[in-house]
């Protein structure tokens, strides 16, 4: 008689545990989730805002950001035989923008080494960095020499052997002639921010709906 009633008891328990409504799962991770998703949307927010502030910025105070590359670039000139990494840089830029120094190939008289002043006793004097020099499609070989005397030749012949146009305005013709291109790259990684932010929003709405329902 115990053995039955027993069983009828555990019957009449599992039976009740079943009609009773089940328990949201995980409510935990559904909190998690919804913070993250929050955050996520927040933080991808604050970066398309500063962004866009560094967009109009660089538009509205154009002419000062000039004034920062001509300094940088004429910095880096007096400290050219200094910094073997700064060199390199000066020397891939030049190269790729067919330019020499800032404004014009005179710039490289604030270097010690390439001033035109009479006290200057290195060999190059009055020169420019072979980075300068206009290429020769049929050179395999790079002369590093190809600078030495250049400015000493009449501004004529000059453009015959080096760069004359500074680096500054070759940046802003590169700007300009790559607007269209720079421009479909901002817009693109801003849709993509939007995008997210969108996605980041959906997902803290039906959590929103989830946790409303329970």
């Amino acid at each position: 008689g115990h053995f039955f009633a027993r069983l009828r008891a555990a019957l009449s328990d599992s039976v009740q545990d079943d009609l009773r409504p089940p328990l949201p799962c995980c409510p935990h991770v559904f909190s998690g989730t919804y913070s993250s998703g929050s955050e996520f949307s927040v933080f991808l927010g604050i970066i398309f805002f500063l962004e866009l502030t560094a967009g109009v910025l660089a538009f509205v105070f154009k002419d000062w950001i000039k004034d920062q590359l001509y300094f940088f670039i004429n910095n880096n000139i007096r400290a050219y035989r200094d910094d073997i990494d700064l060199q390199n840089l000066i020397d891939f830029t030049q190269e790729y923008w067919q330019c020499c120094g800032a404004f014009g190939a005179d710039d490289w008289n604030l270097n010690i080494y390439f001033n035109c002043t009479d006290s200057n006793a290195s060999r190059e004097r009055c020169g420019v960095p072979f980075s300068c020099c206009t290429k020769d499609p049929a050179e395999d070989v790079i002369n590093t020499q190809c600078g030495y005397d250049a400015r000493q030749k009449p501004e004529v012949d000059q453009q015959i052997v080096i760069y004359t146009k500074g680096c500054v305005p070759q940046f802003e013709k590169w700007l300009q002639d790559n607007l269209t291109i720079v421009a479909g790259i901002f817009i693109g990684i801003a849709l993509l921010q939007i995008f997210g932010i969108c996605l980041a929003q959906n997902l803290v709405s039906d959590i929103e709906a989830v946790r409303a329902s329970w």
